[in-house]
């Protein structure tokens, strides 16, 4: 059960079985759903000669009859239009049509209406409605994405599309695995609640014939929650590779876009990080900074002993021996040229924002107690002209969430402090995340500091000491897995859809978090998933979050909150 090869599955087939030239033609959804699982060299390889958006493409009437058109496409109403008018006047010679999830009998109809000249070959549906960033963990990018956070009276047809988003991509999931899950909840989440609703009445009853897979013994979970029972893993900064290249820098369907940090060569503005594609990110992703920078000097030592063994041609056959490694020894060289580059500008940054000590008060108010010595280390860091405005704001809201019960007083001249020293943020933000995600609202023992279990167990980490005060953080979803495994998740916490019980544990399980997930979270579930429980975890969320994402999500939200006349 693994996303990656799910999807990489779908496009072999669509590929393999269309012999000679072909175009691509994709939306702006589905081009990230292709991207993370096949790369422009291995598109070139199977015949793919151009790559277009189905909304350019229709602004073009240049007549390339000598092409194979192959569509893959959402199924929604505007791209069914587009369809419909290019079919009216077709420039391909072959159209394929494919669709990323359930076409309605309506607008098979309208194609077939839009297909005068009879150019279509085959309409198929083909279950890759998710972006699958890597084997455990896919997104699905949803447009207009803080609205998780308001009640459906505010804006309710942009909560119905959010929620349609997800269900869609849900069923996508499941029937790309060919699976039909069991379905439970976050009890305090409405949003949580209506989207596992919506999927499991899709699933059981509106599409029941198409997910009646041959019965397991024991039916795979999907556990919907929300992002809101956690907010403090994406305020967290990242210290291992993956994570921290997001926190610091942002990956985009696998894509880091160096632009926005400096002036760098052509071909090094957008470099790939996929755990597929790139064997040293592969080894190197879950991995700290300091071992990153070590593992990074060998690869570069290997690289050198390459390029001289290189310069030292001096027979013909040395130099056929040369023209036949050349490929590889470029991508070699692309990849050290890559990896060195990221961790160069994550050090520029580490020391500018001076997050070496950022990070460690961000740890200790995340995992240990002590609000007096948190309370005046996060006053000194509001005081360091070095920190920056986004790091004072993400130490305010930590102590906030830590404190915000224990210590008004000590919170409210923080609140002062952050006014004061940060002008771009008000303290109106972090209170509307105390609003939003506070101790009152939240579920989970996310400071371990309700359930006698976890009590216990941060009492004996803390006597042991941890590895690396800057990993030292573990999110929520950890404990929650964790609780699976030992078959101790709380019916009345996490109640099941309908009647469909879980009979024993299930080998299969997709924790979807609504609100999005982060790379810290994906490495908690790889982590599990080699622990070889007998029990395979799949993260998934409507997106995937840093910190400066999941702040814009915030502050958008209370924008539309503050403009709307319902009571937030």
């Amino acid at each position: 059960m693994v996303v990656t090869s799910s999807a990489r599955d779908y496009f072999n087939r669509i590929l393999q079985d269309i012999s000679g030239m072909k175009v691509l033609i994709l939306d702006s959804q589905t081009v990230g759903v292709v991207s993370v699982v096949y790369s422009q060299s291995e598109l070139l390889q199977k015949g793919v000669f151009l790559v277009e958006l189905v909304d350019s493409i229709s602004k073009s009437s240049e007549s390339m009859s000598h092409l194979k058109a192959i569509y893959f496409l959402r199924p929604t109403s505007e791209n069914i239009q587009f369809l419909g008018r290019q079919l009216a006047s077709p420039r391909f010679g072959e159209y394929h049509l494919f669709f990323s999830n359930i076409l309605k009998d309506t607008q098979i109809h309208i194609l077939a209406d839009s297909d005068e000249q009879e150019v279509v070959q085959q309409v198929q549906e083909f279950y890759a409605d998710f972006v699958a960033i890597d084997p455990y963990h896919f997104t699905f990018h949803v447009p207009s994405h803080y609205i998780y956070m308001l009640p459906a009276v505010v804006d309710p047809s942009t909560v119905q599309r959010f929620c349609d988003r997800v269900v869609d991509g849900l069923a996508a999931v499941f029937l790309a695995l060919k699976r039909r899950p069991v379905i439970r909840y976050q009890r305090t989440s409405d949003i949580a609640k209506r989207i596992a609703q919506e999927a499991s009445k899709l699933m059981y009853q509106e599409e029941s014939g198409l997910f009646d897979f041959r019965r397991m013994e024991v039916s795979p979970l999907l556990l919907v929650i929300d992002r809101r029972d956690d907010p403090v893993t994406p305020l967290l900064n990242q210290w291992t590779y993956q994570a921290m290249v997001h926190e610091l820098i942002g990956i985009e369907d696998n894509k880091v876009d160096l632009k926005s940090i400096g002036k760098f060569p052509n071909d090094q503005e957008e470099v790939v990080l996929s755990s597929e594609q790139d064997p040293f990110f592969k080894v190197n992703m879950y991995e700290n900074f300091g071992d990153i920078g070590m593992n990074i000097k060998r690869m570069v030592d290997e690289f050198q002993q390459v390029s001289e063994s290189n310069q030292n041609i001096q027979t013909i056959e040395d130099m056929a021996k040369f023209v036949d490694n050349y490929p590889e020894y470029r991508k070699m060289h692309g990849n050290v040229t890559k990896h060195v580059t990221l961790v160069t500008e994550m050090s520029k940054i580490v020391d500018e924002r001076k997050l070496m000590s950022v990070s460690q008060t961000e740890q200790e108010l995340a995992c240990n107690g002590g609000q007096g010595a948190a309370f005046e280390a996060v006053t000194n860091l509001l005081n360091n002209e070095s920190v920056s405005d986004l790091d004072r704001l993400r130490l305010v809201m930590l102590y906030a969430l830590r404190y915000e019960k224990d210590s008004p007083v000590q919170l409210m001249q923080l609140f002062n402090k952050l006014a004061s020293r940060s002008a771009k943020y008000k303290p109106g933000l972090v209170q509307f995340l105390l609003k939003q995600a506070g101790v009152d609202k939240r579920m989970g023992d996310l400071f371990g500091n309700r359930d006698l279990m976890n009590i216990a167990r941060n009492m004996a980490r803390g006597l042991k000491g941890v590895e690396n005060v800057y990993t030292q953080h573990q999110p929520l979803l950890f404990q929650i897995m964790e609780s699976i495994v030992k078959g101790r998740l709380r019916d009345v916490d996490y109640p099941f859809v309908g009647n469909h019980y879980q009979q024993g544990r299930p080998q299969d399980v997709i924790i979807f978090i609504v609100g999005g997930t982060t790379y810290e979270e994906s490495r908690s579930v790889a982590l599990q998933n080699a622990n070889n429980t007998g029990i395979r975890f799949i993260l998934g969320g409507s997106s995937v979050l840093n910190s400066k994402r999941f702040l814009r999500d915030l502050e958008e939200a209370q924008r539309v909150a503050r403009s709307s006349t319902t009571v937030v």
